[in-house]
């Protein structure tokens, strides 16, 4: 286990973009597999199925043909958060007309682990065998292990891009700040009052005319300064 914590850390290291670290996963998963052909990694967006990493012949195809028919171990083992080995395409009877596809294609089993299971972004990892019980005999808990680090390499995306968002949106409420600031003390100097009061003219004129305050405070910023108004953000200007 160890040996496989210190190669994720290598993967880690080695690659810059989330796409990229999930692409080695899936060449890891393979390698360790040797009964697998194939292994595709699957994400849900928005509402929709894609394979954001692959490896080997089988996974994209096999994966593509279980998103068109909104039904497969893959999908299945992505909802329910379970995983899901199919010992045997030949006899299967759930997900037609999947099995008889995968058979086609040259895959007789497979095996879905769940990743990120129950969030909107959940996903699965896939593999693929052309023989039967291709995974009967496998050692399950790399590949899960494989699994959590895909796992925790997605939740750990999504909070940076979670804090991304929230730094943008603390940007634009700094820069809206500063502006009704310069507004308030341009009416504190025309009305001879404090800020108190002149944020009240302004919170009332917005009402009266039906604007939004920071849209009036800046017209009125630009009208006496000749300008528009210069945005104060969080990081200082040149």
């Amino acid at each position: 286990m160890a040996h496989d914590d210190l190669h994720v850390t290598d993967f880690l290291l080695e690659t810059d973009s989330l796409e990229g670290f999930l692409d080695t996963l899936a060449d890891h998963a393979l390698t360790r597999t040797p009964t697998a052909d194939g292994c595709g990694i699957t994400l849900s967006r928005e509402g929709r199925f894609l394979t954001v990493a692959s490896a080997g012949r089988s996974a994209r195809d096999l994966d593509e043909k279980q998103y068109g028919l909104d039904d497969g171990p893959c999908l299945q083992a992505l909802r329910n958060g379970e995983e899901l080995m199919v010992a045997d395409m030949l006899g299967e009877q759930r997900w037609d007309p999947y099995p008889a596809h995968a058979v086609a294609c040259g895959t007789r089993s497979s095996l879905s682990l769940p990743i990120a299971a129950h969030t909107h972004t959940a996903g699965a990892l896939n593999l693929y065998s052309p023989k039967p019980d291709g995974f009967a005999e496998t050692d399950l808990t790399g590949l899960r292990l494989i699994a959590a680090q895909a796992t925790g390499a997605i939740a750990l995306a999504q909070r940076i891009a979670d804090a991304q968002e929230f730094a943008n949106d603390l940007e634009t409420a700094m820069r809206s700040r500063s502006i009704i600031d310069q507004a308030i003390g341009i009416i504190m100097g025309q009305q001879r009052c404090d800020a108190e009061k002149a944020f009240g003219i302004l919170r009332g004129a917005s009402q009266n005319r039906n604007v939004k305050l920071r849209d009036l405070c800046h017209d009125l910023v630009t009208s006496v300064g000749g300008r528009p108004p210069q945005d104060g953000g969080l990081r200082p200007r040149p």
